[in-house]
């Protein structure tokens, strides 16, 4: 490595010494000219093709469908009468001790207030459910 205590004079050297750096950026060429080669693969594999039209097989189990009102108020699978907490609870517990275990599907209305779908998804993970889904539209 090539040093400089300055010139004759005694004031310090105002030279850049650009040696190591052309080392280092050397070594750098090196290394990516032998790497470079290795990044392509030679190895063919036929890999699997994703086939959108194919469809899954429905759950032997039907889905649980929760609807839930702006005011609170539930029906199970589309039923015209509103079931209570309790009722709900026991259904929980029912569905959950089945085997394969139902999804349950909640539809909640737009305005409903997210203290009551909480306190669902509370009452599902407390007995046991845990296939949940969330029902939507497909446009805003």
């Amino acid at each position: 490595m090539a040093m400089s205590s300055g010139n004759e004079s005694g004031s310090p050297m105002s030279e850049i010494n650009v040696t190591p750096l052309v080392d280092v950026m050397l070594v750098l060429l090196i290394i990516f000219m032998i790497t470079a080669p290795l990044m392509s693969h030679r190895i063919k594999v036929d890999l699997p093709t994703a086939n959108p039209k194919t469809t899954d097989t429905p759950p032997l189990t039907p889905p649980m469908d929760l609807a839930i009102k702006e005011d609170g108020s539930m029906y199970l699978n589309d039923d015209s009468n509103a079931i209570t907490d309790a009722e709900l609870k026991s259904k929980f517990a029912v569905f959950a001790a089945m085997s394969p275990q139902p999804e349950l599907q909640i539809r909640a209305a737009k305005d409903t207030e997210f203290r009551i779908v909480r306190k669902v998804l509370g009452e599902a993970k407390g007995s046991g459910m845990v296939h949940v889904g969330f029902m939507t539209t497909g446009k805003e």
